[in-house]
């Protein structure tokens, strides 16, 4: 008999929205008939990761939310609303249901892993919980998949300065922390200097290391938007690098161990702009 799973069963909230990221989610810039591919791919990943984050559930209970939601995306198992979106919409656009289930691979690790021995490891939980998302656009939108690796360099970038980003709160709110820990130990650092009013130097050397990452991997990205068949997506993808590169520099002046460092409106506005003349005009360079 085919398991029927109830939403209440499975749901965690985290009370976090569209409007809570830093990066353009399903933006104006996406074409009408993709849009609610969009938002249901967001939806689920919304959701799922609000399992995998949420801090009244077990590491056991975890696992067994996401593996139901697993079950229903390959439709397994029926019921739970945002996997039976999540598939019907994968199916009829005609992108693999991986898509879906990579990111709950990386939720599911977030719920027994807490910290992370190097930058490999890092990298390879980006390749899970980040990279599908480009990946999934581009396969929406018909687009050459000799473009994944620059579609995963943005991903993975995007995913490291939001670590960056929350390194205080993750480790507050629940326990975990992605910077590599070998680079904490050769650096005279530790994962719990991030609690600290400020970051020690040793902390800001490896943070300092991590934005070098991100540099290399906004550069790979510049091939993305300089290929993209779809001008709408190449728009997408030219604000968000601009954001991304904004953040990068944003992190790299200041400490987000003291204060927050987010992107201003400001900064939304000149990316916004400055990604639509990269393709209007063709100059396709992000800054």
């Amino acid at each position: 008999m085919v398991r029927l799973y109830r939403d209440e069963e499975v749901q965690a909230s985290s009370g976090k929205g569209a409007g809570d990221e830093n990066f353009p989610v399903g933006s104006f810039l996406i074409a009408p008939p993709h849009r609610p591919h969009v938002k249901a791919y967001y939806d689920f990943a919304r959701a799922a990761d609000d399992i995998g984050d949420a801090p009244h559930l077990s590491s056991d209970e975890k696992l067994e939310r996401l593996e139901a939601y697993r079950q229903v995306l390959h439709g397994e198992a029926e019921g739970l609303t945002k996997p039976t979106a999540l598939r019907a919409s994968l199916l009829a656009a005609g992108v693999p249901l991986e898509r879906g289930s990579d990111l709950l691979s990386a939720f599911s690790q977030d719920a027994v892993k807490t910290r992370y021995a190097s930058l490999d490891e890092l990298l390879d939980y980006c390749r899970r919980s980040a990279n599908p998302v480009g990946q999934f656009l581009l396969d929406l939108h018909g687009e050459d998949r000799a473009l994944f690796p620059a579609s995963d360099a943005l991903c993975t970038s995007l995913q490291i300065l939001n670590h960056l980003q929350d390194a205080g709160e993750d480790l507050r709110e629940i326990d975990r922390s992605y910077l590599p820990q070998d680079w904490l130990a050769e650096m005279g650092a530790s994962f719990d200097d991030v609690l600290a009013d400020a970051a020690s130097p040793g902390l800001r050397r490896v943070m300092d290391q991590l934005l070098e990452v991100c540099a290399e991997l906004n550069d790979q990205a510049g091939d993305l938007v300089r290929h993209l068949k779809s001008r709408r997506l190449a728009a997408e993808s030219a604000v968000i690098l601009r954001l991304a590169k904004r953040l990068h520099l944003r992190l790299s002046r200041n400490d987000p161990v003291a204060g927050r460092v987010a992107l201003t409106k400001a900064d939304f506005l000149a990316a916004g702009a400055g990604g639509m003349l990269d393709t209007a005009f063709g100059g396709r360079k992000a800054a």
